[in-house]
C-alpha cells in the first residue's frame, strides 16, 4: 500500500463522461490501489453537476464534486438554471464552484456569454465562500481583467489544468491562485515548456489532476486513443517531481494537504 506521503488527490476528473458509465466502480478501485484516495468530480453543466454530485454521494469515502458551467456551455446560462447550480452547493459533497472561466480557443459559447456566466460564478463564490475551480485557455488578458475586479473578495481559487506561459503563471501566482498541473506536462509536443515552469509554483499553491478521461499522459506508452483515468495520477506526480527541487516525499505530502485544505476537508 502507498505510504502517507504517497496518497494522491485528483482535484479534477470528469467521471460524468459516458466512457465511465459501465465500469465506474472498477475505475474507483484501481484508483485507490494506485494511491489516489480522494477525487473531485468536475461539474461542467447543470446536468453534469447533478450527476457529479450523485457519483460523489455514491462514493462518499473518496469523492467530492464541483458544481458549475464550463465556458464551453456558458450559452446555457440563465438565472433560473444558475439557481439550480447554487442549490447543489447545499449538498455536503459539493465542495467547490466551477468549472468556470473563459475559453477563447474554441469559443463554443461567445466571449460575451462566457463573461456573463463567469461573473455570476465569481459573485456566487463571494456570496458563499466556496472555493473556485477555474478554467482559462487563450484568454489570459480578459481572465485577469475580470478576476482582478473581484480579487480582494474571492475565496480560494485554482487555475486548473495550467498550460500557459511563464508570464501568465507568474501573474496567477501573484494573484494568489493555486495552480493545477495535469498530464499536459507529459506531452513532449505541447507541454515541454512546463518543465521549466513547474518549479516556480510555490509548494503551498500546487495541486495535481488527471482531467480524466482527457489528457492521457503521452509518455506512459499507452495507446493514445485510450481514456485517461485517476489511477494514472501517480505517473503525473512522479513526472512533476523530476522538475521540482524538493524531495518527492515532501512534494506528494504537500500537494495532498493543499488539496484537503482547498476543499475544506
Amino acid at each position: 500500500m502507498p505510504t502517507i506521503q504517497e496518497q494522491f488527490f485528483d482535484i479534477g476528473a470528469n467521471l460524468t463522461h459516458k466512457s465511465f458509465d459501465d465500469d465506474l466502480e472498477k475505475v474507483m478501485d484501481e484508483a485507490a490501489e494506485a494511491g489516489v484516495t480522494k477525487i473531485s468530480i468536475t461539474g461542467s453543466s447543470l446536468e453534469e453537476s447533478i450527476r457529479a454530485a450523485e457519483i460523489a454521494g455514491q462514493f462518499s469515502e473518496s469523492c467530492i464534486s464541483t458544481a458549475g458551467i464550463h465556458p464551453h456551455n456558458a450559452k446555457e446560462y440563465d438565472k433560473a438554471l444558475f439557481s439550480e447550480i447554487e442549490s447543489l452547493l447545499n449538498l455536503d459533497q459539493v465542495r467547490a464552484i466551477g468549472e468556470t472561466g473563459l475559453d477563447f480557443y474554441r469559443n463554443f459559447s461567445s466571449p460575451e456569454q462566457q463573461q456573463k456566466s463567469f461573473e455570476a460564478h465569481l459573485e456566487l463564490a463571494i456570496q458563499t465562500g466556496k472555493p473556485l475551480f477555474l478554467h482559462e485557455r487563450e484568454s489570459h488578458k480578459k481572465f485577469v481583467e475580470i478576476t482582478t475586479s473581484y480579487l480582494k473578495f474571492l475565496p480560494k481559487s485554482i487555475v486548473h489544468c495550467f498550460t500557459g506561459n511563464k508570464e501568465s503563471l507568474i501573474k496567477y501566482i501573484d494573484m494568489g491562485f493555486y495552480i493545477g498541473i495535469t498530464g499536459w506536462l507529459c506531452d513532449e509536443r505541447r507541454g515541454k515548456h512546463l518543465e521549466e515552469l513547474v518549479d516556480l509554483i510555490p509548494l503551498d499553491k500546487l495541486m495535481i489532476e488527471t482531467d480524466a478521461p482527457y489528457l492521457l499522459p503521452r509518455d506512459m506508452g499507452i495507446d493514445n486513443s485510450s481514456r485517461n483515468e485517476p489511477r494514472y495520477l501517480a505517473h503525473i506526480a512522479n513526472k512533476l517531481s523530476s522538475f521540482r527541487s524538493e524531495s518527492k516525499e515532501l512534494l506528494f505530502s504537500a500537494m495532498y494537504m493543499n488539496s484537503l485544505d482547498f476543499f475544506d476537508l
